[in-house]
């Protein structure tokens, strides 16, 4: 850990379990971007997606109690919603295959704005359960529904179902991130990075706690076997409410889930079988909390333990955002001169996720140049397929159908498992003369 710390990688508070007893806890690095105050166990962060898991269990309650049924459309329980929410089931809702699409919008997305463009929506990408989408607006709806069956407010519901029975005594919804016992994040030359209005149920908590959550879900504290297996199941290439998970012969034996969200950055992993869990959370966000946690593992097995380098991703990011020509350039830079100190083990998913960065602040064209740069490199089909996958998007969203059919097929014809691809290719298909 001192290793990732000085090579700039790690800047946050970890914890590792093994067999029930703490062998490691350990605070590194900086409160805050100004580097006058230094990191305590007891700091709460940000976890980003993790957070989502809180909603997803809090449906699972409600199903237990013979409130609601997986399968029921979301349509019975907020009928104002337009048409498209009769097709749309609640299980759709937890594993992020309800069809529906980022809404364009420059104004924050509070709630009210959420439900604003949720309102507006005229059809969904695709049939409810045929692919995949990862967005908030599936978690906003789910805390709708536990928000009108169970009567109160979703916070109040989280804190009373969830986290007062875990023991969870330090975590809250949406509490303040320029609260004293809060890190505060900030980039790699340490500018504090704003945290912009955004949708409200947020769980913010300190390390400590993230691990009672893991035990809380593995003992099947607040609900059952069956219901974790069954928040565990992803579609195809996609994650779950739980993140992703393993099973063998049916039982759920490890599960890990990785957070971001403005430079805050959460990892937890745990492993049943073997009785460890690992636990990270970061206020300056370097996208190896993978890499540190294979490590660790390497090092709890006495294999030989490789620190990972620093990120590719987010050294091009910003200057592949600010002008992609002088950007590429930068990067072809790094590789035919740098890769001492750069991470090129992940090259085309790296140039993916800079590809999806811009595609996220609809620069679609400069999006699909990256995204020709990756699927042009020798890789894994899968992801030379999602490579093409995400031209096909570009070209979706663009209103170029032809050129959107052309990129899903070969997303498929590279990697026929691709179901996400198959899944939207089918509902083009149905759109086209």
């Amino acid at each position: 850990m001192q290793t990732a710390h000085e090579r700039g990688i790690f800047n946050g508070n970890i914890l590792v379990v093994q067999k029930g007893k703490v062998i490691y806890q350990r605070s590194w690095g900086y409160a805050d971007g100004s580097r006058t105050k230094m990191l305590t166990p007891d700091m709460r962060f940000d976890i980003g997606s993790i957070s989502k898991e809180f909603n997803g269990t809090g449906i699972m309650i409600l199903k237990e109690r013979g409130l609601l049924s997986l399968d029921d459309p979301i349509s019975k329980f907020l009928p104002a919603l337009p048409a498209w929410s009769a097709k749309v089931k609640i299980r759709n809702l937890i594993n992020y295959t309800s069809g529906i699409p980022p809404v364009e919008g420059n104004a924050p997305e509070v709630d009210s704005v959420i439900l604003s463009k949720l309102m507006s929506l005229k059809a969904l990408s695709f049939e409810p359960g045929t692919a995949y989408i990862y967005n908030h607006y599936n978690v906003y709806l789910q805390m709708r529904i536990i928000e009108k069956l169970s009567g109160m407010p979703y916070a109040d519901f989280i804190r009373k179902q969830i986290l007062i029975p875990c023991g969870m005594t330090l975590s809250a919804i949406d509490y303040s991130l320029n609260a004293e016992d809060a890190a505060k994040a900030f980039d790699s030359e340490y500018k504090d990075t704003p945290y912009p209005p955004g949708m409200s149920g947020w769980v913010r908590l300190p390390v400590t706690d993230l691990y009672k959550w893991a035990e809380c879900l593995d003992s099947y504290q607040v609900i059952s076997k069956a219901s974790v297996n069954e928040l565990a199941a992803n579609f195809p290439g996609g994650e779950s409410s739980l993140g992703t998970s393993g099973l063998e012969n049916g039982e759920l034996v490890w599960h890990q889930h990785q957070g971001s969200n403005n430079n805050y950055e959460a990892l937890y992993y745990s492993n049943l079988k073997d009785q460890v869990t690992i636990v990270m959370m970061t206020s300056n966000q370097q996208m190896k909390v993978y890499g540190i946690k294979f490590a660790i593992l390497a090092a709890l097995k006495g294999e030989p333990v490789i620190v990972p380098k620093k990120s590719l991703y987010l050294e091009m990011r910003a200057k592949i955002l600010a002008d992609p020509d002088r950007g590429l350039a930068f990067y072809r830079d790094l590789k035919a001169n740098h890769q001492d100190q750069y991470d090129f083990s992940s090259e085309i998913p790296d140039l993916i996720s800079t590809g999806k960065y811009l595609e996220r602040r609809n620069k679609l064209d400069d999006a699909v140049k990256i995204f020709t740069v990756a699927v042009a490199l020798n890789g894994k089909a899968a992801d030379i397929s999602y490579g093409y996958e995400l031209i096909g998007e570009c070209y979706f969203k663009k209103g170029d159908k032809s050129r959107a059919t052309e990129n899903y097929t070969k997303a498929l014809e590279i990697d026929p498992k691709n179901k996400n691809a198959e899944g939207i290719l089918a509902t083009l298909k149905k759109t086209q003369p």
